[in-house]
């Protein structure tokens, strides 16, 4: 289990998570948030740096550990 009390996680990161979690690409987090998918990959990175995770892999399980989700949700949000 991968432990974050020690680990930064700004307003910004905590939405790429979310996003993440819910099972996004990176260039659909980029077009949610309406920054560059250049933008998205480092935040990933900071934030895989900041946890010590060198292992790509491992991203999904920073971020279930980040919001403790059972759930999933759409990545996409319902068109209106």
């Amino acid at each position: 289990m991968i432990d974050l009390d020690g680990v930064k996680v700004t307003p910004r990161d905590q939405q790429v998570l979310e996003l993440l979690v819910q099972g996004c690409s990176n260039k659909e987090i980029a077009l949610q948030l309406r920054i560059s998918p250049r933008t998205v990959k480092q935040h990933l990175r900071t934030l895989f740096l900041r946890a010590g995770i060198r292992d790509g892999r491992k991203r999904v399980k920073l971020a279930t550990a980040a919001f403790g989700r059972e759930e999933m949700k759409s990545c996409c949000p319902a068109n209106d």
